[in-house]
C-alpha cells in the first residue's frame, strides 16, 4: 500500500494557520469518505434487504466501484493500486450480478457488519470529536481574549489568577482534544481502506462459499487475488495499529512536555529569551485605529519571511505582507490598555504598527528578531551565529574588558598624581589610545552605575536643580511659548556671535573627570553601545544656537528653548575624529549626585558632518567671551582709576577753599582789631612788619587747630 498522509500531532499546541488549513483538508476528506461510504452502505443494504433485487443492487455496487477513480478525494485521490483493485472487484461483481440466492446470513455477518461498524462508530466518532474540538477552540479563543484585555492600570490579582487559570484549562483542553482529533483523522485514512475492502472481501467469500460446487466464474485466479487483498488488509491493519500506538505515545509525551507552555506567560528562568533569532512566528494582537481616540485589537498569526513581516488570519491558505522590516526601527512602547506592546516603524517613517505579544519572553524575542532582520543579518550564511556575535559585541562594548583596565593600571606610575591636561576643541579619536588615557582608568572617566538619559527635558517642565543653578535662573519656570516675561531684550540679542546648527540628541550621563578629552570619547562609546543594546533608534532633533553667552537647544517647530547651557560652565568639548557627525561637551554644574559639590555632565550629539564646525564655534565663542571679559575688567579698572583721581581732585579743591576762607577770616580779624587799640587811652601801638606777619600766622595756626 502507498504511504498514508497524516496530520502532524506535534504542531497541535502551536495551532498555526498552516495546521488549520491542513486540518480543513482532512475534514473535507472525511466528509467525502462519509458521503461515499453512505452510498456504498445503501447499496449493500439493498443487497441484504432486497433479495429479489440482488442483481440490480450488485450492478449498482459494481458501478460505484468503477466510479471510485472519478471521485475527488483531497487525500489519496491518485491511488492507482486502490483504483485498479476496485476496478477488478467491479468486474467480478458485475459478473455475479445475475447470480441467484439470497445470502442473508452470510451477507449480514461478512458484508454488512464491517461497513455498519465503520459508519456508526468511526464516522460518528469523527463528527463528535469535530464538535468537541470546535467548542474547545472557541473557549480557548475567548479565554485568550479575556487575558489580553487585562487592565494594566487596575490589576486585580484575583481576576488575573482566574483569567490565567481559565487560559490554562482551555488551552490544555484544546490541545488534548486536538491531538485526539488528529489521531482519529489519521486513523481514518487506514479505516477507510479497511471499510472499503473488508465488506467486499466478505461479500466475495460469501459468494464463493455459496457457489462453491459449481461456480464457473469463481476460479483459482480470483481466489489468489482475494488472498492478496486479504493480506494487504492485514498489513494495513498492523501498520495502523503500530502507527496508532506511536501516536498515542507521542500524545502522552507532548502532554507532559507541554504542560508548562499552557501558561500564557511562562517563567523566563525556565524558558530563556533567545536574542539571536532571525526568524520567528506566532500570534500577535495588532492595534487598528477606529477613530481619533478609539482603537481595536485583532489577533492574527505573524511570521517573518526574509526582510518582510507577514500576517495570516486563521483559515487563510497563505499569508500577506504586513510590513517591510528592512532597515526599520523597533522599540517597546507603553500602551494604556495593553501590556507587552512594541512598535515597528518603516525605514522611511511613513508606516508604523503597534503589536502586542502574549508574554514577556515573546515580547523581547520579537523585538530582537525584528532588530536582527532590520540589520539584514538574515542575508548572511550563518545568520544566528552573526546575530550572536553582534549581540556579544554590544554587551562587551558596555562592559570594559579586564585586560584593558589592567593595561592602564600597569601604565599608571605609582605615587604620582595625574598630570593636568589641556582642553581640546576638535582633536582626538574615539578608538585611539592617548597618553592621557594611559594614565587614567575607565572608572576615573565615567562613574559606575551612572544612568544614561536618552531624551531631553520637556520645555514645560521645571528646570532641574543643577541646570537651573548653572543657568543662573533658580527655580523659574521656562515659558513654554518662548515669550519673555517682561519687556527686556533677550540675553543673546547683544551677542556678537550667532551660529545655528541642526543636531540630534543621543544622550547624556554624569562623568567623574572634566579635564580630559577622553571623557567625551568614553561617553560616546557608552551611549552608542547602550542604544544598540536597548534598541533605541529615535533621536530628538533640535537647533543648537552658539552665542558668546550660552549654548541653546531650540525646538525647530515651536522655537521654544529646551535647554540653556551657560558658556562658562562648558569646560570641555571634543568631536570624533573618524566620525565627523559626533561631538560632545562637558557641562560643570552644581548639584547632581552630591548637592554640595560640583558635578560634570557630558552631553553627546549627532550633527550633519558639522562636529568640527560646532566645536570651532564653541571655541570661538569662548575666546570672544574671554576677550570681552578682559576688556570689561580693563574698562572697570580704568574707571576705578578715574574715580580715584576725581576724588583726589575734589579733596585738593576743598583744601584750597579752606585755606582761602582762613585767609579771609584773618584779614577780617586784623581789620577789626585796629580801631579798638587806637581808642584805648589815645595810645597807639606800632607793630613792625615782621611782628604783624607772626601774629597773622599765629592766628591762622590757632584757627586751623580749632577747626581740626
Amino acid at each position: 500500500m502507498p504511504g498514508i498522509d497524516k496530520l502532524p500531532i506535534e504542531e497541535t499546541l502551536e495551532d498555526s494557520p498552516q495546521t488549520r488549513s491542513l486540518l480543513g483538508v482532512f475534514e473535507e476528506d472525511a466528509t467525502a469518505i462519509s458521503n461515499y461510504m453512505n452510498q456504498l452502505y445503501q447499496a449493500m443494504r439493498r443487497i441484504y434487504d432486497a433479495q429479489n433485487e440482488l442483481s440490480a443492487a450488485t450492478h449498482l455496487t459494481s458501478k460505484l466501484l468503477k466510479e471510485y477513480e472519478k471521485q475527488r478525494f483531497p487525500l489519496g485521490g491518485d491511488d492507482e493500486v486502490m483504483s485498479s483493485t476496485l476496478q477488478q472487484f467491479s468486474k467480478v461483481i458485475d459478473e455475479l450480478s445475475s447470480c441467484h440466492a439470497v445470502l442473508s446470513t452470510q451477507l449480514a455477518d461478512a458484508m454488512m457488519f464491517p461497513i455498519t461498524q465503520f459508519k456508526e462508530r468511526d464516522l460518528k466518532e469523527i463528527l463528535t470529536l469535530k464538535e468537541v474540538f470546535q467548542i474547545a477552540s472557541n473557549d480557548h479563543d475567548a479565554a485568550i481574549n479575556r487575558y489580553s484585555r487585562l487592565s494594566k492600570k487596575r490589576e486585580n490579582d484575583k481576576v488575573k489568577y482566574e483569567v490565567i487559570e481559565d487560559v490554562y484549562t482551555s488551552r490544555k483542553k484544546q490541545h488534548q482534544t486536538m491531538m485526539h482529533y488528529f489521531c482519529a483523522l489519521n486513523t481514518l485514512q487506514y479505516k477507510k481502506k479497511i471499510a472499503l475492502l473488508e465488506p467486499l472481501l466478505g461479500y466475495m467469500q460469501a459468494q464463493i462459499s455459496f457457489f462453491k460446487m459449481g461456480s464457473e466464474n469463481l476460479n483459482e485466479q480470483l481466489e489468489e487475488f482475494l488472498t492478496n487483498i486479504g493480506t494487504s488488509v492485514q498489513n494495513v491493519r498492523r501498520e495502523m495499529d503500530s502507527d496508532v500506538e506511536t501516536m498515542q505515545q507521542t500524545i502522552e509525551d507532548l502532554e507532559v512536555a507541554s504542560d508548562p507552555l499552557y501558561v500564557p506567560d511562562p517563567d523566563p528562568t525556565k524558558f530563556p529569551v533567545n536574542r539571536n533569532l532571525t526568524r520567528k512566528a506566532g500570534y500577535l494582537n495588532a492595534r487598528n485605529k477606529t477613530g481619533l481616540v478609539s482603537s481595536t485589537w485583532d489577533r492574527q498569526f505573524y511570521f517573518t519571511q526574509g526582510g518582510n513581516l507577514m500576517s495570516q488570519a486563521r483559515g487563510d491558505v497563505a499569508g500577506g505582507l504586513a510590513m517591510d522590516i528592512d532597515n526599520c526601527s523597533v522599540m517597546a512602547v507603553d500602551c494604556e490598555d495593553r501590556r507587552y506592546c512594541f512598535q515597528i516603524t518603516s525605514f522611511d517613517g511613513k508606516k508604523s504598527s503597534i503589536l502586542q505579544a502574549e508574554s514577556k519572553k515573546d515580547h523581547e524575542e520579537w523585538i530582537c528578531t525584528i532588530n536582527n532582520i532590520s540589520k539584514q543579518i538574515y542575508l548572511s550564511e550563518n545568520p544566528e551565529e552573526i546575530a550572536a556575535r553582534v549581540n556579544q559585541s554590544a554587551l562587551e562594548a558596555v562592559t570594559p574588558s579586564p585586560s584593558f583596565q589592567q593595561r592602564h593600571e600597569s601604565l599608571r606610575p605609582a605615587g604620582q598624581s595625574r598630570p593636568p591636561t589641556a582642553r581640546t576643541s576638535s582633536s582626538g579619536s574615539l578608538g585611539s589610545e592617548s597618553t592621557n588615557l594611559a594614565a587614567l582608568s575607565l572608572d576615573s572617566l565615567v562613574a559606575p552605575d551612572t544612568p544614561i538619559q536618552f531624551d531631553i527635558i520637556s520645555p514645560v517642565c521645571e528646570d532641574q536643580p543643577g541646570q537651573a543653578k548653572a543657568s543662573g535662573q533658580g527655580n523659574r519656570r521656562t515659558n513654554p511659548f518662548g515669550e519673555s516675561g517682561g519687556g527686556t531684550k533677550s540675553e543673546t540679542e547683544d551677542s556678537i556671535l550667532h551660529q545655528l546648527f541642526i543636531v540630534r540628541f543621543l544622550g547624556s550621563m554624569e562623568v567623574k573627570s572634566d579635564d580630559n578629552p577622553d571623557v567625551v570619547y568614553e561617553t560616546m562609546r557608552q551611549i552608542l553601545a547602550a542604544r544598540a543594546i536597548h534598541n533605541i533608534f529615535r533621536m530628538t532633533e533640535s537647533h543648537l544656537l552658539v552665542t558668546c553667552d550660552c549654548l541653546k537647544l531650540i525646538d525647530p517647530q515651536t522655537q521654544v528653548t529646551r535647554l540653556t547651557f551657560p558658556l562658562p560652565s562648558v569646560v570641555l568639548y571634543a568631536t570624533h575624529q573618524e566620525n565627523k557627525r559626533l561631538f560632545g561637551f562637558v557641562l560643570r554644574t552644581s548639584g547632581g549626585r552630591s548637592e554640595s559639590n560640583l558635578s560634570s555632565v557630558c552631553y553627546i550629539f549627532e550633527s550633519n558632518n558639522e562636529g568640527e564646525k560646532i566645536c570651532d564655534s564653541v571655541g570661538l565663542a569662548k575666546q570672544i567671551a574671554l576677550h570681552a571679559e578682559l576688556d570689561r575688567r580693563a574698562s572697570e579698572k580704568q574707571k576705578e582709576i578715574e574715580r580715584v583721581k576725581e576724588k583726589q581732585q575734589k579733596e585738593l579743591s576743598k583744601q584750597k577753599q579752606i585755606e582761602k576762607d582762613l585767609e579771609e577770616q584773618s584779614r577780617l580779624i586784623a581789620a577789626s582789631s585796629r580801631p579798638n587799640q587806637a581808642g584805648s587811652e589815645g595810645q597807639f601801638v606800632v607793630l613792625t612788619s615782621s611782628q604783624s606777619e607772626e601774629s597773622d600766622l599765629g592766628e591762622e595756626g590757632k584757627k586751623r587747630e580749632s577747626e581740626a
